[in-house]
């Protein structure tokens, strides 16, 4: 436009010059001072340089409107270009399932406890987390072995990117230190480990069902909580389904997989009626090997016990944490004491010479309530003289006849976990249907209330042109109004509420006439907008 304006200007000036210079004529004498006569040739040119003129500001104005017309049109294409970039940004990878975390596979113990979130803490975390921008949902899961943060994010890699700043920032380690340690799973993998962290196949000890209880926790605590919403929600739910599955359908918790639990788990089997409830149980050491004997005795049933170790400091630990079991400490002094008062002795110190000699175990007394003492030497090096086993009051146990029961055990577990993961792909298989039904939810919604807008607005119409009728006329608008849009609406409907299991409908087929949908209707634009208003007002709280 300026270019075309300045065309016009330079032509007109150029002929304006030229008509001057023609016209230039002598001046009369009387009148020298006063006036100047121009001939006819110069009227002639200067109507001629007017219609130049008028013709160069119509060419200006055409260029005008033709350059507002392209500029109008290059607006459109931008805005269509910006609403597409929108879309993809929001919608494409919308529904994306992320898990970022830290566990006992890729980081040391002392960068997992400076990442802990206590259970207290958990909600507001999830509030924390979904108040980052492209974060809708969240859970935490956080244990002595793991961290892990469940989102769902409106893009992967800037969700990533926020998740990892919030982690840094509550627990003061650097970014770059936490990108060392940290793994990221996406959508379908993310599910599975989800799921294989709730049947116990991602634990040190395979199969271990405390991690199932922990899973619930995070349910349960999340249940109310703004930002723990239907898919956070769902995954967690198939989850703990899976987990289920798992245990009672392998039964791959059973059967000791540690020293120590075997330890309790073979003395078991040789007590009387197989229960501690009637026998007299000491535990000398109460170390690290010691401690998890002592569990694992509470945890099968053993109510009393005498633990003789060189200081009372890490008994009155053990017996802060089990306060339902009556633990008496002993000084190592008074071992052979306690022994001869005792049924079942565990033994698992870090003495480098024998505790147990035969001639001392010879001189204990043999009135036990089974028919000979039963020792179960844990130790390495161990604590309990190899010849004691040939007395006939002791039998004796090591860490070796251990071994052979944890190995046979582990390989059973082995064998489970094969049946376990068949077992996570079908419940795989089930939530991603049921995610997939989900993404349709939105396109119901919005199309419902979009022909709703369409059947007030034409009622309104009709009835303002249709003057005065009854009441019973008007009802009988409104229903025929309403029955023509629930027919319209009965096929789409029926096509978008597929929850994948059935034959009927593929979640793929469905997910296309879901998109069709919202082409047709010009939805997307809608949702898009719903979403930013959920993350604004999220926000403002």
């Amino acid at each position: 436009m300026a270019a075309a304006g300045f065309l016009a200007t330079s032509i007109a000036s150029s002929a304006q010059s030229n008509g001057n210079l023609r016209s230039q004529a002598v001046p009369c004498p009387q009148i020298q001072s006063q006036t100047f006569y121009k001939p006819l040739n110069s009227r002639r040119t200067s109507a001629s340089n007017q219609r130049l003129c008028l013709k160069c500001e119509s060419a200006s104005q055409n260029l005008n409107s033709i350059h507002k017309e392209e500029s109008k049109r290059s607006n459109v294409i931008a805005l269509e270009q910006l609403k597409a970039s929108a879309i993809d940004r929001y919608t494409k990878e919308k529904s994306s399932i992320i898990v970022i975390g830290l566990n006992v596979h890729t980081a040391p113990v002392d960068v997992r406890e400076k990442l802990a979130i206590p259970e207290a803490q958990w909600p507001r975390a999830i509030s924390d987390l979904c108040a980052l921008n492209h974060i809708e949902e969240a859970a935490v899961l956080s244990t002595c072995n793991r961290m892990e943060i469940y989102a769902v994010a409106l893009s992967q890699h800037r969700g990533v990117k926020e998740v990892t700043e919030w982690m840094s920032k509550i627990s003061g380690v650097p970014v770059s230190e936490l990108c060392q340690h940290r793994f990221m799973l996406y959508n379908k993998d993310a599910t599975r480990h989800l799921f294989e962290v709730a049947s116990g196949l991602d634990s040190i000890v395979l199969g271990e069902g405390q991690i199932l209880a922990q899973v619930k926790q995070v349910k349960k605590l999340g249940q109310g909580v703004d930002g723990f919403n239907r898919k956070i929600g769902g995954l967690f739910e198939h989850a703990i389904i899976t987990g289920k599955r798992v245990r009672t359908e392998t039964n791959i918790s059973s059967g000791s997989v540690s020293v120590s639990s075997a330890a309790v788990e073979l003395a078991l089997t040789k007590l009387p009626e197989s229960s501690y409830a009637t026998v007299r149980v000491l535990v000398i050491g109460a170390g690290k090997m010691g401690k998890l004997v002592i569990k694992h005795l509470a945890a099968n049933g053993c109510k009393e016990m005498v633990v003789v170790n060189r200081t009372e400091e890490k008994v009155a630990v053990i017996r802060e944490e089990l306060k339902d079991i009556q633990i008496v400490y002993k000084p190592l002094s008074e071992m052979m004491g306690c022994a001869a008062e005792a049924d079942v002795i565990f033994t698992s110190t870090a003495s480098e010479t024998p505790l147990f000699l035969k001639e001392h175990v010879q001189t204990l007394p043999a009135d036990t309530k089974m028919s000979r003492r039963l020792f179960i030497d844990i130790s390495v090096p161990r604590n309990v003289e190899p010849c004691v086993s040939d007395l006939e009051t002791a039998e004796v146990y090591n860490v070796d006849n251990l071994k052979d029961v944890v190995a046979a055990n582990k390989e059973d577990r082995l064998r489970k976990a094969m049946e376990a993961r068949t077992i996570i792909s079908e419940e795989l298989q089930n939530f991603e249907a049921w995610k997939d039904s989900l993404e349709a939810v939105p396109t119901i919604k919005k199309l419902r209330a979009y022909l709703e807008r369409i059947r007030a607005s034409e009622l309104d119409k009709c009835l303002s042109k249709m003057g005065d009728i009854t009441d019973k006329q008007k009802k009988a608008i409104y229903d025929l109004s309403m029955g023509m849009m629930k027919k319209f609406l009965h096929g789409p409907m029926q096509q978008l509420r597929c929850d994948g299991r059935s034959d009927f409908q593929k979640p793929e087929e469905m997910l296309e006439i879901m998109h069709a949908v919202n082409r047709m209707f010009d939805l997307e634009t809608e949702i898009i907008l719903e979403t930013v208003r959920t993350k604004m007002e999220r926000t403002k709280k």
